[in-house]
């Protein structure tokens, strides 16, 4: 009698790991909420595991949508947050609502001043690091002279930034914008600056503009577009073309003719 022998193969599956979705951000108080498709295969789904901080969360994630609980972290308003979703091969998840974890525009200023040529400015309520902007108001516009990255933790804090004084009334203010384009300011500080206003030499120019003493300035062409700005008591012209522009410099607005 002949014996068969019979080989059962055992078929372990092989699941294919794709890739992961990361997130940074700051803890606002709000989860996270993924929107998690089959695998590619038909058996079981796309998400095999999530991490908050480099720790596994232990959320459950065996659904067509889960929630990631931040709160279990016990993270403070403001606390620096990553989050890695990892995922199989032909399939993707999605994040509904990543904004939940973004910086937030709110502080809100306890105290801002000029002494001399530093603004300083107090803060509390920040929701995540976003940079100030400082602001001045020149040429009947705001115009952005500065930026210094804010803290973006619970508690007080203090900046301040080095500016420049125009002739005249000046006026200063600090902003941040968020992801979703919310605007915070500060409150406007103004100073009144009594010296004498800077002058240009001549509005008739070959090669070069010359000023009273150094001054911000901004120059710009008849359609409006910006050609040249920066600081200085002098603009070397020779590299634009003949015609007139227009020419902001102190606290003026005025026009000048390159020969």
């Amino acid at each position: 009698m002949r014996l068969l022998r019979i080989v059962f193969l055992l078929f372990i599956p092989v699941v294919a790991y794709s890739g992961e979705i990361a997130l940074e951000g700051t803890y606002q108080g709000e989860n996270l909420y993924v929107n998690n498709p089959y695998a590619e295969s038909g058996v079981g789904f796309c998400v095999y595991e999530v991490m908050v901080n480099g720790m596994t969360s232990t959320d459950e994630i065996n659904s067509n949508s889960f929630e990631i609980d931040l709160a279990v972290y016990r993270f403070a308003i403001g606390d620096p947050v990553r989050v890695v979703i990892k995922y199989k091969e032909g399939c993707q998840p999605r994040v509904i609502n990543p904004e939940v974890v973004a910086p937030r525009a709110s502080f809100k200023t306890l105290d801002i001043a000029l002494n001399d040529n530093e603004l300083r400015w107090k803060t509390t309520d920040e929701s995540g690091s976003l940079p100030f902007i400082v602001e001045q108001y020149r040429w009947n516009k705001w115009i952005q002279v500065g930026e210094v990255q804010g803290k973006g933790v619970p508690g007080t804090h203090e900046y301040g930034i080095t500016v420049r004084l125009h002739s005249g009334d000046n006026r200063f203010r600090v902003r941040q914008t968020d992801r979703e384009d919310n605007r915070k300011y500060s409150p406007e500080v103004n100073v009144v600056v009594d010296k004498q206003e800077v002058y240009l030499t001549s509005h008739n120019v070959e090669a070069e503009l010359v000023f009273s003493e150094p001054t911000l300035y901004e120059i710009y062409d008849l359609y409006g577009r910006i050609v040249v700005k920066g600081y200085s008591d002098s603009v070397n012209v020779n590299n634009l073309t003949e015609g007139d522009y227009y020419l902001n410099f102190d606290n003026q607005m005025s026009m000048f003719s390159k020969q």
